[in-house]
């Protein structure tokens, strides 16, 4: 099955009792048994719901993954991953990641005796320098958040298989429409759902996809007994977003391209980083295993202006200033002051962001409204 017709249908069928094509809302907590321990596949909501089951099959499709899990929010699932580890293991991760990952690893899991390793992944041997007998993950983003760094899937893979270190990929900024991690040799996929998956900004969730049993059983139980799952509400509108998610990646896509050529192009602006510049470190790598660059842009203004950079987010009119990414609207963020503000400054500026970086979510309205409104904001 192609991956358009697997937004719609992929993992998904009409629901058994009355056959209705869309999945219910099963809003319900518990449900009746027959007999002490008789019942019909479900018998609490915490452990299992037939709205998020439904939705869970359908992140497993869409990843080409064997099992699929839901969570109350894309920090929940990557909890799930961490509590994976016990005290002493060691985690090497992208330097240059989301800010709320940050903070989870080194604000919440380094107290708990885990130890994390920060580094530059851009040419993938530098992660053998880090790994020793007690490196238990391997932590991957790419698109990196914000700086659109590219890493080597495929590479990194076989780093960790070597070592017999677990791969986790967070596909957050690609979504499965432009890259398939399992495919290329991870062993955990996680996704941020309130982003390109859901695609409309109007639910927060997590997503983790895996092939093996053993670790899939893994994050089961930790799903279940540690209780961060969504809603049945929210399963039911994330599924509905799958269903467009290949046309509004397209879309975002189309417009990424074209905001990133403006603004390549103007003379008011410093860097732009979008990995489908030629000029890009790791571009072939990302023509390899991306089918398109996404919708993702950062830029930097002229003598990195901290003051010009706030002028420019406050005077945009359709991109929105606000958190977040991947909805059908475009977005603007200032990372240093937002999205990456739990990150101290001097580790921030070591990755680029430095207080005149801009990143922009570009969504699917009309692109030359989109160029006019970037046009009037910075002059």
């Amino acid at each position: 099955m192609k991956f358009n017709t697997k937004v719609i249908h992929g993992g998904q069928e009409p629901d058994p009792a009355y056959g209705a094509v869309m999945t219910p809302i099963y809003q319900t907590t518990t449900y009746v048994q027959s007999t002490p321990g008789v019942h019909k596949g479900y018998e609490y909501s915490r452990t299992q719901n037939p709205t998020r089951h439904a939705l869970e099959k359908a992140f497993a499709s869409l990843e080409s993954g064997n099992y699929g899990l839901a969570f109350g929010s894309g920090l929940a699932a990557i909890d799930a991953v961490i509590k994976l580890l016990k005290p002493g293991d060691e985690v090497i991760a992208t330097n240059d990641l989301y800010g709320g990952t940050y903070r989870l690893f080194t604000k919440i899991y380094e107290d708990f005796g885990i130890k994390f390793h920060f580094i530059g992944m851009q040419n993938v041997t530098d992660i053998e320098n880090y790994i020793n007998s007690k490196t238990r993950l391997i932590w991957v983003e790419t698109p990196t958040n914000p700086m659109m760094n590219i890493i080597d899937i495929s590479a990194v893979s076989l780093i960790s298989k070597r070592h017999n270190i677990l791969l986790a990929v967070d596909n957050t900024f690609a979504t499965p429409y432009l890259q398939q991690p399992l495919a290329l040799g991870a062993d955990i996929v996680m996704h941020s759902a309130t982003k390109y998956l859901g695609g409309h900004s109007d639910v927060v969730m997590g997503a983790l996809v895996v092939n093996d049993k053993a670790v899939a059983d893994q994050l089961y139980f930790i799903q279940n007994a540690s209780g961060a799952i969504c809603g049945p509400q929210d399963a039911f509108l994330v599924l509905r977003g799958l269903k467009t998610l290949h046309v509004r990646m397209q879309r975002h896509c189309e417009n990424g391209k074209a905001i990133a050529e403006y603004l390549n192009n103007h003379p008011k602006i410093e860097n732009v980083y979008w990995p489908g510049f030629k000029s890009h470190p790791n571009h072939e790598i990302a023509k390899f295993q991306m089918v398109d660059f996404g919708g993702m842009v950062s830029f930097t203004t002229k003598g990195n202006n901290y003051k010009e950079a706030i002028r420019i987010v406050e005077n945009l009119k359709i991109f929105t200033l606000a958190e977040s990414l991947g909805g059908v609207e475009s977005l603007a963020g200032h990372p240093a002051s937002m999205t990456h503000a739990s990150i101290p400054k001097e580790e921030r500026e070591k990755t680029g962001i430095v207080d005149s970086l801009i990143r922009l979510s570009v969504g699917i309205e009309d692109q030359q409204d989109l160029i006019n409104d970037l046009k009037q904001a910075i002059a």
